[in-house]
C-alpha cells in the first residue's frame, strides 16, 4: 500500500510482510534461551581473545627487558627482582598486578596447570618464592637471583620439580 504525505510517498508494509516479521520474532523468542548461552560464549571469546592480546604485550615488554640486572625489590626500569618484571611487564600490558610473587598467585583467580600454560602465564616455583613467565616453547622469562640478569630458560626438571602453579592474568 502507498501513501502519499506532503509529497513524499510512504510504502507501508502488506499483511504479508507484517505476517513475517511476526514469525520471525515468535522464532527470535522460542531461542531466546540459547542466544544467551550463545552471546554468553561470545563474550567469554572476546575476553579470551582481548586477554591473548595482552598477553603478547606482556611477553614482549618482558623479552625486551633480557639483560637487565637483578636487583631485590626493583620494579624496573633498568633493574628487576623476580616479581617486579612480570609485575612490570604486565602494567605495560595495561594489567595491575600485586607486588609480590606470593601475592600475584593468591590474588590472580585463573589457575593453569603445566599443561595447559599459554604464553604471558606466571609460573611460581620453590614455594612460591620465585616466578617467571612463560613465553611459549617450554620457555620463560625471569629475572633469576642477584648477581644476574633477566634471561629467558628452558623449562627443564628441575624447574618441573620446583613448580608450585600457574595463572592467567588480564581475565
Amino acid at each position: 500500500m502507498t501513501v502519499t504525505a506532503g509529497g513524499a510517498i510512504l510504502h507501508a508494509p502488506t499483511a504479508q510482510a507484517a505476517t513475517t516479521e511476526s514469525a520471525s520474532a515468535t522464532k527470535a523468542a522460542a531461542t531466546a534461551g540459547t542466544s544467551k548461552t550463545t552471546s554468553a560464549a561470545a563474550l567469554r571469546a572476546a575476553k579470551v581473545a582481548r586477554q591473548k592480546v595482552k598477553a603478547r604485550k606482556a611477553v614482549s615488554v618482558a623479552k625486551n627487558q633480557v639483560g637487565d640486572p637483578y636487583r631485590y625489590g626493583a620494579t624496573g626500569p633498568g633493574s628487576f627482582d623476580c616479581s617486579g618484571l612480570v609485575q612490570y611487564a604486565w602494567k605495560k600490558a595495561g594489567v595491575k598486578l600485586p607486588r609480590v610473587a606470593a601475592s600475584q598467585f593468591a590474588r590472580i583467580r585463573n589457575k593453569v596447570s603445566w599443561r595447559n600454560l599459554q604464553p604471558g602465564d606466571l609460573m611460581f616455583f620453590r614455594g612460591l618464592g620465585h616466578v617467571g613467565m612463560y613465553v611459549g616453547k617450554g620457555k620463560m622469562v625471569h629475572s633469576p637471583r642477584t648477581g644476574e640478569r633477566v634471561r629467558i630458560d628452558k623449562l627443564g626438571g628441575w624447574r618441573r620439580a620446583s613448580f608450585v602453579g600457574a595463572v592467567r592474568p588480564g581475565m
